[in-house]
């Protein structure tokens, strides 16, 4: 019974490798199946593709911003430019203005001279008399007080108060300070003054200092602290206008 088995068994593996030599001389076939995607690998390729697009992005703005920078520096430079430029050239019509001011203060310096020659060869020929005459002998009196600005004598007097005291002298009340004066009476073209006349600097109605003409191409004035009440010559310090009260 264990030959017959025995023999069976071997009968079976001999068909058995009968039939494995045979297969062997046919060609092999195998079939490979591709993973199947889950729903965690489906959100990785979409939140891989996402960060792709948003450093696009990034890098698109970056870019962006870059040449927002550019233009704004180049536009930067361009209005530098033009402010400099407008600044030159305000400087330089500042300047033009300057010295055509400069011309006409020497200009107007020369035809007060020029003027006040003329007026001293013919006020100088005889002494001033009346009311004018009184004005001047008072002002006279006082050369050499003190200059003392808000004085108002009897020692020591400022521009405005030394002329309103001196004409009060023949009753004329004058303003208190060279603003008010130098528009109180009627004005008289420096070609055309007299003895007597009141003399301003600055402008009609602004003027910062007043004296008296008193001939000769001479006034009368408070001149500062450090001259004090003194004599001088238009041609050194010519005025801007003069008014007649008398």
């Amino acid at each position: 019974m264990r030959a017959g088995v025995a023999g069976g068994v071997l009968g079976t593996l001999a068909v058995a490798g009968a039939a494995g030599t045979a297969n062997a001389a046919e060609p092999v076939t195998q079939t490979i199946e591709l993973p199947t995607l889950t729903a965690d690998m489906t959100a990785q390729v979409a939140e891989s593709a996402e960060v792709t697009q948003q450093a696009a992005a990034d890098y698109q703005l970056r870019a962006e911003r870059d040449a927002a920078a550019q233009k704004a520096a180049k536009q930067a430079k361009s209005d530098l430019a033009d402010a400099k430029k407008k600044t030159e050239a305000k400087e330089k019509a500042e300047a033009a203005r300057k010295e055509a001011a400069e011309r006409a203060t020497r200009s107007a310096g020369r035809t007060t001279l020029t003027t006040a020659s003329t007026a001293a060869s013919s006020d100088a020929v005889a002494p001033a008399s009346g009311s004018v005459g009184t004005v001047i002998s008072f002002l006279r009196a006082q050369v050499g007080d003190a200059y003392v600005m808000g004085a108002s004598g009897p020692d020591a007097w400022d521009c405005s108060s030394l002329v309103q005291a001196a004409f009060k002298q023949v009753g004329v009340d004058l303003p208190r300070v060279s603003q008010d004066q130098s528009v109180a009476g009627t004005p008289v073209s420096l070609s055309n003054i007299q003895v007597g006349d009141i003399l301003y600097w600055g402008g009609a109605g602004s003027a910062y200092h007043v004296g008296v003409y008193i001939g000769g191409g001479q006034y009368l004035d408070a001149a500062n602290p450090s001259k004090g009440v003194v004599i001088q010559d238009l041609s050194g310090y010519p005025a801007s206008g003069a008014v007649r009260v008398l």
